[in-house]
């Protein structure tokens, strides 16, 4: 059969969102709790693309060019000078996908270029919006420069679900942020990200908090 030896290419998934929607939580539930390597804060670095595996990290500069770097020593990267860090490591999502985690888009001491350079690379996006001012106008005139190919590969998460008190309050805000943003994603959720990580192995714990 035609194309029956070539090999798949895994599908790379952004996380995305303004500073402090959720996105390090996100990571982590992701890669598996406390699996993440990252612990500096999001100014301090350029994207983080995660990759199955156990080869050498390696920081990639604006010029394409590979030079290796400790995962204790990440604070030392440029981040004016990098396109982004690789990072391989097992995890059972990245069997199935890449990661790139991205700075925070509101970040006022970060340029858009920062994150904008690493953009080209991924085929969705999971978008973190908290949900107590979920779907600011900030984010929607970012999510409007985006290329309009990534909107059928990607989800919008309301985090932190879990601070709207009533279901009053929760079915109200759902019903405006999917009519805002209908056709922009191929599916809205509501999620407590914290609550996730907290489930363990508690299947009722972990439907309620959104993350399935």
């Amino acid at each position: 059969m035609l194309g029956q030896n070539k090999i798949a290419k895994k599908p790379v998934m952004a996380l995305m969102g303004e500073f402090s929607a959720g996105k390090s939580t996100l990571a982590n539930l992701l890669l598996g709790e406390g699996r993440s390597p990252v612990k500096v804060t999001a100014t301090q670095l350029p994207p983080v693309w995660f990759s199955a595996g156990e080869g050498q990290s390696y920081a990639v500069d604006l010029q394409g060019e590979h030079t290796p770097v400790a995962l204790d020593d990440l604070e030392s990267v440029s981040v004016a000078d990098t396109s982004h860090i690789r990072i391989f490591m097992q995890s059972e999502i990245l069997e199935i996908m890449d990661i790139i985690d991205m700075p925070g888009n509101s970040d006022p001491n970060m340029s858009p270029e920062v994150w904008q350079r690493a953009l080209h690379q991924a085929d969705g996006v999971i978008w973190c919006t908290h949900a107590t001012q979920a779907w600011r106008q900030s984010e929607a005139a970012v999510w409007d420069d985006l290329p309009i190919e990534l909107h059928q590969n990607s989800l919008l998460l309301l985090t932190r679900f879990d601070k709207i008190l009533n279901d009053t309050d929760r079915a109200r805000v759902l019903r405006r942020v999917k009519s805002e943003t209908d056709g922009l994603f191929r599916g809205v959720f509501p999620v407590s990200l914290i609550q996730a990580m907290g489930a363990g192995d508690d299947i009722d714990a972990w439907n309620a908090s959104g993350a399935e």
